[in-house]
């Protein structure tokens, strides 16, 4: 068995998040049929992202996710319903712990500037206009573990910006459904400080 650490996950690095208004059609399923995907005049909203996890993390690796914002009844939800990562330990955690549906892929990442995981997507960072002060966070996620509905608290501190970027999804890969589509805007998280999981 994999080692991996304990929940909660105290995770630092930096992220770039692309937002997108996709019709209702097109939008993954989330992955709990708990929730229900909230809509806005038939669209959902649907993130994908880039994160890297630095010192002093438990972990350190790369990361491509996409998510969609879901209702839990009345209370917000963020199902991942796609999640790449290049460790073994952050895969395997991410099932077990919280039913994240992690597989592995390469990455080639220039920090701040370029972003990719060959056949899933790419991002090339122009320029950020950050904040000045770090702004809490707290939001929590909702998957399907064995068809019972698994939350799972996500809080912690993020300095946000807006970035010029360019965003480019494979249009046979696993993210196609974001292939050729513009983000309404994309935001920059460096540095993020997130506690993942239950104490």
């Amino acid at each position: 068995m994999t080692e991996y650490p304990a929940e909660p996950w105290d995770l630092h690095g930096h992220a770039y998040v692309g937002v997108w208004l996709l019709p209702r059609g097109l939008t993954p399923e989330p992955s709990s049929p708990a929730t229900r995907t909230v809509t806005i005049f038939g669209r959902a909203l649907v993130c994908a992202a880039f994160f890297v996890y630095e010192e002093p993390s438990p972990l350190t690796y790369d990361e491509i996710m996409a998510t969609v914002l879901v209702r839990d009844g009345w209370r917000p939800r963020v199902s991942i319903t796609h999640i790449w990562v290049n460790s073994v330990a952050s895969r395997d955690g991410g099932r077990r712990l919280w039913a994240i549906p992690k597989d592995l892929a390469d990455f080639e990442v220039a920090p701040h500037s370029s972003y990719a995981a060959p056949g899933i997507g790419s991002l090339a960072v122009r320029r950020v206009r950050r904040l000045p002060a770090q702004l809490p966070l707290r939001f929590r996620i909702a998957q399907d573990r064995q068809g019972s509905l698994l939350v799972s608290p996500v809080t912690g501190r993020i300095r946000f910006g807006l970035t010029a970027a360019r965003w480019s999804f494979a249009g046979d890969g696993p993210l196609s459904f974001l292939a050729g589509r513009r983000p309404l805007l994309t935001v920059a998280c460096r540095p993020f400080h997130l506690l993942f999981g239950r104490r």
